[in-house]
C-alpha cells in the first residue's frame, strides 16, 4: 500500500478525518483500533487526543508523546482492504 497521510483533522470523540496522497479519505474512530494503554494512555484524554499532528517525513500521524499509528493499517481501514498480517490487530 505505502500511501502517506497528507491530511488529518480531529473530529468529535476519538474520530479523525484522514486523507492519503492518492486522495483516498475517510473517518476513523481510533478508539476502535487501539487500547488506551502504554504510549497510548495520554490519548484517552480528549483534549490531548485532539493535538494529533501530521508527520510528513514518516507519512503518518503522531502525538507529542511519541505515539503514532501505522499508515498502512489506517489505509486498509479506510479503503476496506485487508492487511492479512494485521487482521484483528489492536495496538497496545
Amino acid at each position: 500500500m505505502l500511501q502517506d497521510i497528507i491530511q488529518v483533522k480531529p473530529l468529535e470523540n476519538y474520530q479523525l478525518y484522514i486523507k492519503f496522497e492518492d486522495n483516498k479519505e475517510g473517518i476513523i474512530d481510533i478508539s476502535k483500533i487501539i487500547e488506551f494503554t502504554g504510549i497510548f494512555t495520554p490519548l484517552k484524554e480528549l483534549d490531548y487526543f485532539q493535538t494529533v499532528k501530521l508527520n510528513p517525513e514518516w507519512g503518518t500521524i503522531h502525538w507529542d508523546n511519541g505515539a503514532d499509528l501505522d499508515p498502512d493499517v489506517l489505509y486498509s481501514i479506510i479503503t476496506k482492504q485487508d492487511l492479512p498480517q494485521f487482521s484483528n490487530y489492536v495496538y497496545q
